[in-house]
């Protein structure tokens, strides 16, 4: 695909401007298995993936560095990609006899993957983790090995992690005052500590492989540690502009282990007074550690302490957020098991992703994603890693285009609706909340507004003393469905709703009517029950009812509203009614 030989960054690519190339790269999604049009179920949609990437509408994310995907783009293998696929090959391999013994069984599960191998490597437009990926699958099941077959593996080096941060050549050098401690204030003093003190956990956490593989001895340690902190030290104004406020960590672990050395940096920044969000894999992947790895593993659970471990895959909103006010740890699955892919990852770990303010990653694979790539993410990214050149640390600051709207942001905007909801009901008036047809149709949204905000002009016309709440004159540019939906809910439980209106075909046809325009096809028998926000609002509206008889609500029958059951993730229109997909 010589079309990329001139393009120095894949941020620089544009859809629609090479139709060769477009069909190439879409096809290459397909391979990959990460074209969403293809498998909406398992792949992140565009909404979904606007949480973690700032991407504007031609763009393509790519879940690999850009030197990886040039690769790809080139007629024929080059050499480099030739060696990262056989480095994925080794990887299998030693999966292969990591529990499978000598023998026919070995034989032919050996015979199997050549064959595939083969196959995949020809095509070269597998990326090389999701090669991995796939390899890994193919040979458990040929395997027929339906548990874990590392478990036992990473629980003996959870033990020795354990072991070794009670022993005094690792806990002498992590307490071990620094020489320069004092300065002019208590404050600084605190900082200059802190810092520190999480310089020092991210050298264990970086050498937890080499160190558990081969002890070293504590002046080695008091070296690495003295060295980290020099290198960490272009980011020491980064680390401390959030000294004395709460900000909300997402981090990644990383496949040659080290968990117990990553939940002492997590349980370091809690003390710091952030909150902590823990993002494992959701099955096998070598060392990584698993959800289940962090319920049953007794040296796991003895650092973990208070924390929480979540298993939901679609959360909410309002559900991770409850999590995080009660938690200051809370351990997610990112729903896959492989390097990081953006588009393979659950809808909790990209609302985790949203939440965050800041996003740690860990290993070498982690900072080949997310440093290799020259797009731009919604939140800041720091990757750390150690390799034969020695430790490194980097800085990727947030898309300026990306803002972040915090809980107390969409609190505030909701605290205001609902004063002013007060004050109406203070003196004497109804208030009406008017659940309407938004964006239930893709690119009618602008359509919907001009609907909804005639049809509520007219009603305050022919009603008398009424405050009418129409969602469509609280937009704020910026935010998402799912920043809209958790502010309304909020509005919308606050207990002064009167009457709780929701849009009806009859409503549509008279909205239309009143711009002077006949109804085109998308809307025709339109109503909100075709609104999967409508249905949520439905179900809210019946909750709040339930404890307030007189609230009445008004529009058409509550049951032909529950054929959807989620809101689209991040989306202003519906998300499709499910159907059962699967694959790698």
């Amino acid at each position: 695909m010589n079309s990329v030989s001139s393009i120095d960054s894949v941020r620089e690519f544009r859809l629609g401007q090479n139709i060769r190339f477009d069909a190439w790269l879409y096809s290459m999604l397909m391979d990959n298995n990460i074209a969403y049009g293809m498998n909406p179920d398992i792949v992140a949609s565009q909404e979904q993936m606007a949480f973690m990437v700032s991407l504007v509408h031609d763009q393509v994310y790519l879940p690999c560095s850009d030197a990886t995907f040039k690769l790809l783009c080139q007629p024929t293998a080059p050499e480099e990609l030739q060696r990262q696929y056989n480095r994925s090959w080794r990887i299998i391999m030693r999966l292969v006899r990591s529990f499978t013994p000598e023998g026919e069984k070995r034989k032919r599960i050996l015979q199997f993957c050549r064959f595939r191998f083969s196959q995949y490597v020809t095509q070269h437009t597998l990326i090389p983790s999701r090669l991995v990926k796939r390899m890994t699958d193919l040979v458990l099941a040929q395997g027929n090995q339906l548990d874990d077959p590392w478990r036992q593996l990473r629980r003996i080096s959870t033990k020795r992690q354990f072991e070794m941060l009670g022993e005094p050549f690792v806990r002498n050098n992590l307490e071990a005052m620094p020489a320069d401690a004092m300065a002019e204030s208590m404050p600084l003093v605190r900082r200059k500590l802190d810092y520190v003190e999480l310089s020092r956990l991210l050298c264990l956490s970086a050498m937890s492989r080499l160190w558990i593989e081969e002890q070293p001895d504590a002046e080695t340690v008091r070296l690495a540690m003295e060295k980290v902190r020099e290198t960490c030290a272009h980011l020491r104004s980064f680390f401390e502009a959030s000294a004395g406020k709460s900000s909300t960590v997402l981090f990644l672990c990383d496949a040659d282990g080290g968990v117990v050395f990553d939940l002492a940096v997590a349980k370091s920044l809690i003390r710091m007074g952030h909150k902590v969000i823990f993002a494992v894999k959701s099955g096998f992947f070598f060392y990584s550690p698993t959800l289940e790895d962090m319920e049953v593993d007794p040296s796991i659970r003895q650092m973990i302490g208070g924390g929480t471990v979540l298993h939901e895959p679609r959360m909410s909103k309002n559900e991770l957020l409850r999590e995080l006010r009660e938690h200051r740890l809370v351990v997610i699955g990112d729903g896959t098991r492989e390097r990081i892919n953006l588009y393979r990852v659950s809808v909790t770990f990209s609302r985790a992703w949203k939440e965050a303010d800041l996003i740690l990653g860990k290993g070498w694979r982690v900072a080949d994603v997310l440093m290799g790539s020259s797009h731009q993410y919604t939140r800041d990214v720091v990757c750390y890693w150690q390799d034969d050149k020695g430790f490194h640390i980097k800085l990727r600051p947030h898309a300026k285009s990306a803002h972040k709207f915090s809980e107390s942001d969409i609190a505030a905007q909701a605290s205001t609706i609902i004063a002013g909801m007060r004050e109406a009901r203070t003196q004497g008036r109804t208030v009406m909340f008017y659940s309407c047809v938004i964006g239930s149709i893709p690119g009618e949204t602008s359509t919907a507004t001009e609907l909804v905000s005639a049809f509520v002009d007219n009603l305050r016309k022919k009603m008398d003393n009424i405050l009418i709440i129409n969602p469509a004159e609280h937009f704020i540019e910026g935010m998402d469905g799912d920043d809209l939906m958790y502010m309304w809910e909020q509005v919308q439980r606050s207990g002064y709703i009167d009457v709780w209106r929701f849009q009806t075909v009859e409503d549509i046809e008279e909205s239309f009517a009143l711009l002077g325009r006949k109804v085109p096809p998308q809307w025709s028998g339109k109503d909100s029950t075709f609104s999967t926000g409508c249905t949520k609002e439905m179900r809210i509206a019946l909750d709040v009812q339930a404890k307030n008889r007189e609230m009445q609500i008004i529009g058409p029958d509550p049951q032909r509203f529950f054929r959807r059951s989620e809101y689209g993730v991040g989306k202003y229109f519906d998300a499709s009614i499910p159907h059962g997909r699967s694959g790698v």
